[in-house]
């Protein structure tokens, strides 16, 4: 399976895209995926601000329920969210 979250630039931007269809679910890989991307665009001294974007229908649905019952696989979503929040660079949805 590709990754379904990637990292592009476009001038100063960098452009970090949720892939996963149909509904850009949250699960451990798109999470996973979403802090890789952060931190190789905090590391990039090309990129001045992130564009958090989706491809598809929607934004995101929210949880993946296929995650549901199981144990939780880190990174944890407040753990995304924190790291988005704590970013050093203006990121925005």
């Amino acid at each position: 399976m590709s990754n379904p979250v990637t990292l592009t630039r476009e001038g100063r931007c960098g452009l970090i895209t949720i892939f996963k269809p149909p509904v850009n679910a949250l699960g451990q890989a798109v999470r996973s995926g979403l802090v890789e991307a952060l931190v190789a665009a905090l590391d990039d001294t090309r990129i001045e601000w992130i564009l958090l974007q989706s491809g598809g229908r929607c934004f995101s649905a929210g949880a993946d329920i296929k995650e549901f019952g199981k144990p939780p696989q880190a990174p944890l979503l407040p753990e995304v969210i924190n790291a988005i929040e704590g970013s050093s660079k203006p990121v925005v949805a």
